[in-house]
């Protein structure tokens, strides 16, 4: 039987990993890739007697420069990616080790996520589907926020009877959006540089963001915290085209200069 391993990348992350490591034990191991963490967070993961690795924080912003590092110290053929606030459902569990074992079963899966936005769970007509469980071997994962794995193979979204679903604790409130924001458009913008956006994007981008989120993802079943949902997917798409736009501003001016 194909056995499965977990792999956590951490960095202080007390708040919610004793519940998240309480709903994967009975995998076959657990690795905790942890970036220097200052807190107990080690201690935690030592005492559910998961296998704990190092990736060095250096001044990296997100897990991500580290997630391939931690998929391959797994020792498993099949890898499921959780996050230090994400749990994990005893339905997913099961019928994950129920799909590896078929014929037909895919290299990777996108599994259901159930998020929470300003106290609530988020009701979008459609799933959060993350790219989170997938065969170890030749699997990399860009060094850049919310980007997905590189798969060897045929990749579906995971479909199953149930509650089969990962679980994000994290309730995201205004401040959290706030304080992450500049984090998260920063690496948008690193990966996005090359784009030639001009007026017509910081014009279109957001409007098409606003009206994907509101009306085309369900977030106005919400009601007011849908609509501020949406006007702040807007808000970032307008951030990451601004950046895009002052650094090439930036290049130019030191071109000209010299």
């Amino acid at each position: 039987m194909d056995k499965i391993s977990v792999v956590i990348n951490t960095y202080n992350a007390h708040q919610h990993l004793a519940r998240v490591l309480d709903t994967v034990r009975d995998f076959d191991e657990v690795v905790v890739c942890d970036m220097e963490s200052t807190d107990d967070t080690r201690d935690i993961a030592a005492r559910y007697g998961c296998r704990i690795v190092t990736f060095p924080k250096a001044d990296h912003k997100s897990a991500e420069p580290a997630r391939t590092f931690a998929i391959q110290s797994a020792t498993s053929k099949w890898v499921l990616v959780v996050d230090a606030d994400e749990l994990v459902t005893p339905d997913l569990r099961t019928a994950l080790y129920s799909a590896i074992q078929r014929p037909d079963c895919p290299a990777g899966y996108y599994l259901p996520r159930r998020n929470m936005f300003m106290g609530m769970f988020v009701r979008d007509f459609h799933l959060d589907y993350q790219l989170r469980f997938f065969i170890r071997e030749g699997t990399e994962w860009p060094p850049y926020v919310h980007t997905f794995p590189t798969v060897k193979g045929r990749v579906e979204k995971f479909h199953a009877p149930g509650d089969a679903c990962l679980i994000h604790l994290m309730d995201e409130t205004m401040h959290e959006w706030v304080a992450k924001m500049n984090q998260y458009t920063d690496n948008e913008a690193e990966k996005k540089r090359a784009k030639g956006y001009g007026l017509g994007a910081l014009l279109w981008r957001p409007t098409w963001r606003f009206f994907k989120k509101y009306w085309m993802d369900g977030s106005f079943r919400m009601g007011l915290r849908g609509f501020i949902r949406a006007q702040l997917a807007a808000i970032y798409q307008f951030i990451v085209v601004a950046k895009i736009i002052e650094q090439r501003y930036r290049e130019r001016e030191q071109a000209d200069g010299q």
